[in-house]
């Protein structure tokens, strides 16, 4: 059977198994695999030879020895498992802007749509304990550019980013997700609906192997990747040392464009996107701004145009996988907001299952409550 790029099976697997020795790096395992031609021959190498490499110790070179093709065909097995695939540096659908970063993964595992790796892509990232105004703010932008055909990355996390990729899928759009983990493991626990969503409809991109829980030092690595896949990052709300603020540096250090939602200045979560702003970024006000840093005019024209005409824009379309309550609550709503004892009037049930089925819409950034206990789409 052959792997990625017409490799064979085992080819990928004895990669995959030399890309699981501690310390090995991404550099390291270029060099290994070219000074031996192939990864297969990397491993059974003699150890002298490993060690007279440019960078490898006698230790290094142990740990390749005690290496062994059989952890990376168990890889390949739990990737089928999952209905997962994984890209090497030289295959034709690894992410060409990932080669570009100072630090390029050695690979990358991958369930869904990897056509979307190649298609032009925005980070939108923020804090998990974001406010009501970062919340809109990120439905405003990831809505706006998913339906100009601009792919939204971001980093699966609960808050911001989980808005944003459910924003982005809710308007028929697209979106790739970063994990600090291997597929075989949802974290958040919470998000596992989304995790589902974006495997179906877009894209699951992670360094780690299958099983591999987060930890610590895996989420600024997993920040990198964002900034890496998306030619433009943009924070809508971050607190002062937080991972989107990291991930914005991860974007400077690789060249790319950074824009900042402004916040109220008495707000703590807006402090680092005013200061990022206070150094140079470029606002973000609106999804226009975002396209126009990705040299897209004609998407950024047509938005304008739309506006100067007082034309509506497209209707956003029925989210999938709602319930059949949930469906009937937003035909409901699409003409305009109502309160809830209309809504359960109309639905022709119980209060609390309603309220629940708003509750559930108002999680995925579908439905808002308005004072008064009124509720309407976003």
């Amino acid at each position: 059977m052959e792997g990625p790029a017409g490799r064979s099976r085992d080819e990928v697997a004895a990669y995959l198994a030399l890309a699981q020795v501690p310390g090995i790096g991404s550099a390291r395992l270029r060099s290994l695999v070219a000074a031996f031609e192939t990864a297969a021959a990397a491993l059974r190498a003699p150890h002298g030879a490993i060690a007279a490499l440019p960078g490898f110790s006698r230790a290094a070179a142990s740990a390749i020895r005690a290496s062994s093709v059989g952890s990376g065909q168990e890889i390949l097995a739990q990737l089928d498992r999952h209905g997962a695939t994984v890209l090497l540096p030289d295959d034709p659908a690894f992410p060409p802007l990932l080669s570009e970063i100072p630090e390029p993964p050695a690979l990358l595992y991958v369930r869904g749509d990897v056509r979307l790796l190649r298609r032009a892509a925005a980070g939108i990232v923020g804090s998990r304990d974001h406010s009501a105004y970062g919340a809109d703010a990120a439905r405003l932008l990831a809505s706006g550019v998913a339906r100009a055909g601009v792919v939204v990355v971001s980093g699966m996390a609960r808050g911001v980013d989980a808005i944003a990729h459910t924003a982005a899928l809710d308007t028929g759009g697209t979106s790739i997700g970063v994990l600090g983990n291997g597929f075989g493991v949802v974290y958040p626990a919470a998000n596992r609906t989304l995790y589902e969503r974006m495997a179906a409809t877009g894209c699951l991109v992670t360094e780690l192997p299958p099983g591999e829980r987060p930890h610590a030092g895996a989420f600024p690595r997993r920040n990198r990747l964002i900034s890496g896949l998306a030619g433009v990052t943009v924070v809508v709300e971050a607190a002062p040392g937080s991972g989107a603020l990291i991930t914005a540096d991860c974007a400077l250090d690789q060249g790319r464009t950074v824009l900042a939602v402004p916040g109220p200045i008495t707000s703590p979560t807006s402090l680092g996107c005013n200061r990022l702003i206070q150094q140079g970024a470029k606002p973000a006000l609106s999804a226009g701004d975002i396209l126009e840093e990705l040299g897209l005019p004609g998407m950024v024209d047509a938005a304008a145009e739309r506006t100067r005409t007082g034309e509506a824009p497209p209707e956003r379309p029925l989210p999938p996988d709602l319930s059949e309550l949930q469906r009937s609550l937003w035909e409901t709503l699409r003409a305009e907001p109502k309160h809830v004892d209309a809504l359960v009037a109309t639905a022709g049930t119980d209060t609390s299952a309603v309220l629940t089925a708003l509750t559930e819409l108002e999680m995925r950034g579908v439905v808002k409550q308005q004072p008064g206990m009124v509720f309407g789409l976003v």
